[in-house]
């Protein structure tokens, strides 16, 4: 397993300690900083969700830079950016700060997407995700970001820049999942 492959199965590594510091209450009690008051498991959440976030973008570095990309990267990278965003969706349902319905609709398009690449990789096609599906991805972090850190940065001047990013990412979703699912209609249509 190659070095961009090591740092993906990193950020999938993540999302249980992800999810333990979100969800077990630890009682580290809150904090308040640049104006939003949060519980401590959110913030430290945060780095951690922000940190396997990053590694999205270190694992294509090197696989692009190094001629280090195979069928086994371009099947996990976005198996780990699927398997993140939907962890930390459910996080903020459970802490009711995102809405169950947008949060719905954005994992059942990333479960449709996974369902069409399976089948294309059936026929022995490996779709590597295209740069609406990398805004997408990158719109969902941020919104996501934003979430678990209560508005944070924004709070000052009362600027729901969270609930906005939510939106885009939403938008972000749907249209890249059309997108990916008109591009690839053949698999329907020569169906039996």
């Amino acid at each position: 397993m190659n070095l961009p492959n090591k740092i993906t199965v990193s950020r999938i590594l993540l999302i249980p300690i992800f999810l333990v510091i979100t969800l077990v209450d630890f009682n580290w009690g809150e904090m308040t900083l640049l104006g939003a008051t949060l519980p401590v498991e959110h913030f430290v959440g945060a780095l951690v969700f922000i940190l396997a976030s990053t590694t999205d973008w270190i694992d294509g570095y090197y696989a692009r830079k190094y001629n280090l990309v195979t069928t086994l990267g371009k099947f996990l990278d976005p198996l780990a950016d699927k398997l993140l965003v939907a962890a930390a969706l459910i996080v903020l349902v459970d802490a009711e700060l995102a809405p169950a319905w947008i949060t719905i609709i954005i994992i059942s398009r990333e479960t449709a997407v996974t369902g069409l690449r399976a089948i294309l990789a059936g026929e022995g096609e490996v779709v590597a995700a295209n740069m609406l599906g990398k805004i997408k991805t990158w719109a969902q972090i941020v919104a996501i970001s934003a979430l678990l850190l209560h508005n944070m940065i924004f709070q000052l001047i009362s600027l729901r820049v969270d609930i906005i990013a939510l939106w885009v990412a939403l938008i972000f979703t749907i249209w890249s999942g059309w997108d990916y699912f008109a591009k690839n209609k053949k698999v329907f249509l020569s169906s039996k």
